[in-house]
């Protein structure tokens, strides 16, 4: 059964694609059940299987991963019955981390932190400074936009002039002058293009994994939609000034700087709240009045700080909003930077959270703000919850929320301290934790490049980024302010789950252009005129040899598919195993799908 054919090279996520190049596009073809008319084939129907044991197992997540020395599902064998004994506890609890703290191991990782010892190897995490990542940068060097500052992206990727369409279309200019005058990668939508790929190549190769997983973390907490007017040109740069200095730092800080920075006032429109009664004074909007917004200022109680349960009302959310009236954007489509306009500000006294706010503050009202939400035990409260269920389950055990809302609170919102907390929990080890967590899409991409060993540069991190997409995450294009979710009935259904096998094909057979994939290599040692040692060794190097029996079951069923062991069915020769098909399959389990 084939997949649909990946994006070639330097190919921007369709998302993306489609909106700013106004091309058609052409949806992929998914893994299809047979018709009702037709007779299911062996490879169709192990497929299905699959689909249907993993959609089973994964609508439980949050229970005990099984094959994980917990209780197994209903109707799987008891643990004793696992073809392959489960590794040490030393070698699950490194697994763990590199699942968790990662995106995934690689080939010879659990040997290469048992090395260092894993409390070692998590400290350097917790501190990216301290490991080489000069390779992956030399790697980034191309992909120049994520350099830029506003101002240059403003001006190397300029606005589409609507009259060259028009020109085109009376005859003064043909569709080739036109491509010349503005070329695909000039065009704005070549930035988020660049800074998906990078993302994904970061994801992939970085020695900074737990550097990149907070990246993926905090962006989507603080979320801006990239294809938002301006925000497009906002986005590369808001990532790299907010996100990315203060993943591993305080939360007040990264606070501050998201609320400064234009992505975030333009997307949540403050950049246009102004007090009751202002009249614009200059430019195209001379004369229209202008007022109050409260989209930024309900976003930053609500999904940024305190949470939804966090004890504010309406009437705090409008005075937070007044105080933020004048933060702007200073000539958005030719600067684009922070600008306070005391003319749009109101002057007036606030109570925020029953806190005074004197009046004629200036832009030290919004500082204020930020101030008392940041230091409040709900921020606390809301912020342990949500980086609990990030590491360790969906349901965050209410004790370790308690403890690392402590350590908040104690720290004044040092994030490595709060992450050291539920690294050294025992909730963090236990049992009901290993593979308790289903890998979002983007998670589910980078955990298995980097299980087949693949090697990966800037050019392919292109069609990585556009399989996210088209497995149910396109980067940087959560429209809603709440980003993706983090809980797995988000993305657990059987069509996510064929669209996610219709990839590990494709990634396994080597069919992403510049994705290097050597399946030999992965099964050294095994006989590959025998499918079954091929696959004992597959589940070792892809899911550490543990499955559960119906797992274990499906998957050997396929190894009388000709199509698997190459043989016709009056072959008299000697069987050689279609290591990719395999692979693809494991990767498609329930066992790998889940961190």
């Amino acid at each position: 059964m084939a997949p649909h054919a990946p994006g070639g090279a330097g190919a921007p996520a369709r998302a993306v694609e489609e909106r700013d190049a106004g091309g058609a596009g052409t949806a992929p073809a998914a893994v299809s059940q047979p018709a009702a008319a037709s007779r299911p084939g062996a490879a169709e129907v192990t497929w299905l299987a699959l689909v249907l044991l993993t959609l089973g197992a994964l609508t439980g997540c949050g229970a005990p991963a099984f094959g994980a020395g917990a209780a197994p599902p209903t109707g799987a064998a008891p643990a004793d019955a696992l073809r392959v004994a489960p590794p040490l506890a030393e070698a699950r609890r490194i697994l763990h981390v590199l699942n968790r703290v990662g995106f995934g191991p690689r080939p010879g990782d659990v040997e290469r932190v048992r090395a260092v010892g894993l409390e070692a190897w998590i400290d350097r995490q917790l501190h990216p400074e301290t490991i080489d990542d000069r390779a992956t940068e030399r790697a980034l060097a191309e992909l120049a936009s994520i350099r830029l500052s506003i101002p240059e992206a403003l001006r190397e990727y300029p606005r589409p002039d609507p009259g060259l369409r028009e020109k085109v279309q009376n005859g003064e200019m043909t569709r080739a002058e036109m491509m010349e005058t503005y070329p695909p990668e000039k065009r704005p939508f070549r930035i988020a293009a660049e800074l998906q790929a990078a993302k994904t190549l970061r994801a992939v190769e970085s020695e900074r994994q737990l550097q990149e997983v907070m990246v993926d973390f905090w962006f989507n907490h603080f979320n801006v939609f990239a294809e938002k007017g301006d925000v497009r040109w906002y986005v590369a740069a808001y990532e790299r000034d907010v996100i990315r200095p203060n993943a591993l730092g305080r939360f007040p800080d990264l606070v501050r700087a998201s609320a400064r920075h234009p992505a975030m006032l333009f997307y949540l429109d403050n950049w246009l709240s102004a007090r009751p009664g202002f009249t614009v004074p200059v430019g195209p909007n001379k004369g229209r009045k202008a007022g109050l917004n409260e989209n930024y200022a309900r976003e930053l109680m609500e999904l940024h700080t305190l949470g939804v349960d966090g004890g504010y009302t309406q009437t705090d959310v409008t005075e937070v909003a007044r105080a933020f009236t004048g933060w702007s954007i200073d000539r958005p489509q030719v600067e684009g930077r922070f600008v306070f306009r005391p003319r749009m500000h109101d002057t007036g006294e606030k109570v925020v959270l029953g806190h005074r706010i004197p009046a004629g503050g200036g832009q030290d009202d919004g500082e204020r703000v930020l101030e008392i939400l940041t230091h409040h035990p709900a921020t606390a409260r809301f912020i342990a919850t949500k980086l609990v269920r990030r590491f360790v389950a969906d349901t965050p055990p209410p004790a370790l929320v308690a403890r690392v809302a402590a350590t908040y609170l104690k720290t004044e919102g040092d994030i490595r301290a709060m992450l050291r907390a539920i690294f050294s929990s025992p909730e963090f080890y236990g049992e009901d934790a290993y593979r308790a967590k289903v890998k979002k899409p983007f998670e589910f991409v980078a955990s298995a490049v980097r299980a087949l060993g693949a090697t990966v540069d800037a050019q392919a991190a292109f069609g990585l980024a556009r399989a996210s997409a088209e497995i149910g995450e396109p980067l940087y294009q959560a429209q809603p302010p709440t980003g993706y979710p983090d809980r797995a009935e988000a993305w657990v259904t059987s069509g996510a789950l064929l669209a996610r096998m219709n990839f590990a094909l494709a990634l396994a057979s080597g069919r992403y252009p510049r994705v290097t994939v050597d399946p030999g290599a992965l099964v050294a040692g095994a006989d590959p005129r025998s499918p079954d040692a091929v696959l004992d060794r597959l589940l070792a190097v892809l899911v550490a040899g543990q499955t559960s029996a119906e797992t274990r079951a499906v998957l050997a069923a396929q190894l009388t598919n000709p199509e698997i062991t190459r043989l016709s069915p009056d072959d008299r020769g000697p069987a050689n195993t279609d290591v990719a098909k395999l692979a693809a399959l494991v990767l498609g389990s329930p066992e790998f799908q889940r961190r």
